[in-house]
């Protein structure tokens, strides 16, 4: 069994993603990212659009695409910062809302798939592993 561990994260991290990303793309119509996006902007709404590429780990010319596709799909509104025009704060459209009803059951299913076959005590361990790695490479 394969014991290098910076190869298994990333591995497994790309997989994870082509995957859930094709499941979101099926399910969904857009992107993971763009549904991340979606879930990071319903909990704070009208927050800045540098502050979504922060909590997406995503670069500024990132962030900027990732908006305007977004806009393009209808799911976010972005309009100029009042206390900085060179900001743009960052709203759900009535169709950026409509779609979370449907992320929440896809997450859920996402997690038990990558749940099942382990115990509570092992996920435990995982969880704790996966957080600490987090911690160690802020």
């Amino acid at each position: 069994m394969e014991r290098r561990l910076f190869f298994l994260i990333n591995m497994a991290q790309r997989k994870m993603f082509r995957y859930v990303d094709s499941a979101c793309e099926a399910e969904l119509g857009f992107s993971v990212t763009q549904v991340a996006a979606l879930l990071f902007i319903a909990r704070h709404e009208g927050g800045l659009q540098k502050d979504l590429g922060a909590a997406l780990a995503l670069n500024k010319p990132a962030v900027t695409g990732l908006c305007g596709r977004m806009e393009q799909n209808g799911l976010i509104e972005r309009r100029p910062c009042e206390q900085d025009g060179r900001a743009s704060r960052l709203y759900l459209t009535p169709q950026g809302k409509a779609v979370l009803p449907r992320v929440m059951p896809l997450l859920t299913r996402m997690n038990a798939s990558l749940a099942a076959d382990f115990s509570d005590e092992e996920l435990d361990v995982v969880v704790r592993f996966l957080n600490k790695v987090m911690d160690n490479f802020a």
